[in-house]
């Protein structure tokens, strides 16, 4: 694999993901949408598994991303060291996007600590692609519900890019901006009182997208068990 010092590392990540393969569990990857013509078949326990294994290492995330193998860009959400990842690189792999799974892996356990994830959000919530739009709300999802140290103003100055999106009819789309308003909305009893709002006004809607999404959000935000949450 080249000359490169991590080449060795990368070749022995792949053994090692080879060697815990299972058939059925490449097989059964369509049952969750997931492509599976890049894949090996490794559960997500035994890629966390590795990751620990590996250890932070921006340089070998970089090599494992570029392998184009599922399981190894997987891996790359646990690999990968925050403070090196750039916006740059963030863009990159984020067109790199081909299903939800590691659109939302790396959103959920790597970007949400980025200093330049609010600034993503912004930029990816018109992208025309669809993974990249899902990216946007997979990130403002995850930081509504991992980020300590946002305000509740970082979080209402997205609800107008969940208006805008919520027409947006593809599968995944849709889904991810159900599930930033859902986030948002068990923050605070500010913010839930801001996303019910919107979700009404959605579940009001003409169009079948963002009807879906504010029934979706306001069956959740409503719920007694959010309200009893909030108080």
């Amino acid at each position: 694999m080249g000359s490169d010092p991590n080449s060795r590392r990368v070749a022995t990540a792949l053994a090692w993901l080879r060697k815990h393969s299972k058939k059925s569990v490449r097989d059964g990857m369509a049952r969750y949408a997931i492509p599976n013509d890049k894949a090996l078949g490794v559960l997500m326990g035994d890629i966390q598994k590795l990751a620990k294994q590996l250890g932070r290492d921006h340089e070998l995330a970089l090599a494992l991303w570029k392998t184009d193998v599922y399981e190894a860009r997987m891996l790359c959400a646990y690999v990968d060291e925050i403070e090196k990842v750039t916006p740059a690189q963030m863009d990159a792999q984020a067109r790199d996007f081909d299903n939800w799974a590691i659109c939302d892996t790396q959103c959920f356990a790597l970007w949400v600590r980025s200093p330049h994830a609010f600034k993503k959000v912004r930029q990816w919530s018109t992208h025309k692609a669809e993974y990249v739009k899902r990216a946007s709300f997979a990130l403002l999802a995850s930081m509504a519900l991992k980020h300590k140290t946002s305000t509740d103003a970082d979080y209402l100055r997205c609800l107008p890019l969940i208006a805008k999106a919520a027409s947006d009819e593809r599968n995944f789309v849709k889904k991810a901006v159900s599930w930033a308003l859902r986030g948002i909305g068990r923050r605070s009893r500010k913010l839930n009182k801001a996303s019910i709002a919107l979700a009404k006004k959605l579940a009001e809607s003409q169009d079948s997208a963002p009807r879906w999404i504010g029934k979706d959000a306001l069956r959740e935000l409503s719920s007694a068990m959010v309200q009893k949450r909030l108080q």
